[in-house]
């Protein structure tokens, strides 16, 4: 079973990943990312990639997908906050998403490309 992260173990990794673009979620411990892609195709084979990392974990992330947008929240259910799964998920779902960008405001209401689209067309 995993362990929840102690006060060092998240002083000592939390501030690299703040970094990447994950933030801590209000209300739980967890860490949540947004990442934009530049086309349906690339979020899903992102997807498709962390699928299989995680699968390997054992550990599963909440997500959301909309066209070319990728929103992940990981929290280790079993322990009932941030473990180190969550840690290494992120480190490995940070690489597979190469350059994708990423939204760091998570204030902001999440777009995804359809939209825009939809906006410019109106």
């Amino acid at each position: 079973m995993a362990v929840i992260l102690t006060d060092e173990e998240r002083s000592a990794a939390l501030p690299a990943l703040d970094q990447t673009g994950w933030r801590a979620v209000s209300g739980r411990d967890a860490i949540r990312k947004i990442w934009k892609f530049r086309s349906f195709s690339e979020a899903w084979g992102f997807m498709a990639r962390a699928a299989l990392a995680a699968e390997k974990l054992n550990h599963h992330p909440e997500w959301t997908n909309i066209y070319n947008t990728v929103d992940v929240t990981l929290t280790t259910h079993d322990c009932g906050g941030l473990s180190t799964l969550d840690l290494t998920l992120a480190q490995r779902m940070d690489r597979l998403a190469g350059d994708a960008e990423v939204q760091r405001d998570h204030s902001e209401p999440v777009t995804c490309l359809c939209e825009l689209h939809t906006r410019k067309g109106a």
